[in-house]
């Protein structure tokens, strides 16, 4: 009876947590908590423009000013990604993406957002879609769309920068990743890794099925909670080193510069070589388009910058080790194209070329 009454008391108080976060992030969108104050006037505030101090006040400035305003956010992210990382039956999912071609596509491309949201997962989950006799289309799919349009990308970008500009990267993300696998699929060296992971499933599946007995409620939500620390161990000291050059960043550059070299034609193309191959890590690229677009970047750089993820070397190399290079280089070429192609389409339709 002892151990039910803990077990009871540990799911209230861990449910009652996740609805207090949910409840917080509702409170501050009914009350209109203001997004930002100006990181600039508060150097100007504190007198600190002139002061040899400058130089260390800039980046605790900036972080401080940053996590009083997305805190909320950051803390619904991480908690709705563990929930969602504990509750989505993974194996199940992997399996049925290759029952049929248009079902394996339509899977990887919603379930993506998902089930994973950084590279330290996207990466094997993606071996494991191979290995699930998914195809390599579908599972192309799945590795442009997780890091493109996850759920952690596209809240913070929705609450940082705004849902319009959220939403044309959820849409633009899922056809350039429905593309690539299309197009990847087609090619011989796809074909031959296609047939190479089909032979691998087909020896694994000889094997006898084995019953996955679900664990009960209450640990389920601690092992929620445990994975999203975990993803704040992965991903936050990376972010506020990321959170101190853009601190920098917005505290040094010209706004001339900004609006010069990453508007139009050429800035669409410079924000795709950016964000992409030289790689950000996560939750950066958002911090940084945010500081960039609010100093004049175009939308249509902001949304090209934004969709960079997917083909950044780091992950290349780490996908080349399951696929071929040949793999590789296609889908990279493809998303590349794909990201300057929409950051086209949505300048001219938002008028912020």
């Amino acid at each position: 009876m002892e151990e039910k009454t803990k077990r009871a008391v540990r799911k209230a108080v861990l449910l009652a947590f996740f609805i207090i976060v949910i409840g917080l992030l509702i409170y501050s969108r009914v009350t209109a908590r203001p997004t930002k104050e100006t990181f600039k006037d508060k150097l100007s505030e504190f007198g600190l423009w002139e002061s040899p101090l400058l130089y260390v006040a800039i980046p605790a400035l900036y972080i401080a000013d940053y996590f009083s305003h997305a805190w909320i956010c950051l803390l619904f992210a991480f908690s709705v990604a563990g929930l969602i990382y504990e509750f989505v039956p993974k194996e199940t999912i992997t399996r049925y993406m290759g029952r049929g071609k248009a079902a394996g596509y339509g899977l990887a491309l919603c379930m993506a957002p998902f089930l994973t949201v950084c590279s330290c997962t996207m990466v094997p989950l993606f071996g494991g879609i191979l290995y699930a006799g998914a195809g390599v289309g579908p599972a192309i799919t799945f590795l442009l769309m997780a890091p493109a349009a996850n759920i952690l990308t596209i809240l913070m970008t929705g609450e940082m920068i705004s849902w319009a500009v959220a939403g044309a990267r959820i849409i633009a993300s899922a056809a350039v990743a429905v593309i690539a696998g299309l197009i990847v699929s087609a090619t011989p060296w796809g074909k031959a890794v296609e047939k190479e992971f089909q032979v691998a499933d087909s020896a694994a599946g000889s094997s006898a099925k084995v019953e996955v007995v679900k664990p009960p409620l209450d640990e389920r939500l601690w092992a929620a909670l445990k994975f999203a620390g975990y993803l704040a161990k992965q991903i936050l000291p990376f972010f506020i080193i990321g959170l101190i050059v853009v601190g920098y960043l917005s505290a040094f550059i010209p706004e001339e510069i900004v609006e010069s070299y990453l508007t139009g034609p050429t800035g669409i193309l410079i924000a795709s070589v950016l964000g992409g191959p030289l790689y950000t890590p996560t939750l950066v690229e958002i911090a940084l388009g945010q500081e960039l677009w609010n100093k004049g970047m175009s939308k249509g750089a902001l949304l090209s910058w934004l969709m960079g993820q997917p083909y950044d070397f780091a992950n290349a190399m780490a996908v080349s080790r399951i696929a071929k290079w040949k793999v590789v280089a296609t889908y990279f070429i493809v998303a590349w194209a794909g990201s300057v192609t929409f950051g086209f389409l949505y300048g001219m339709l938002s008028g912020s070329l």
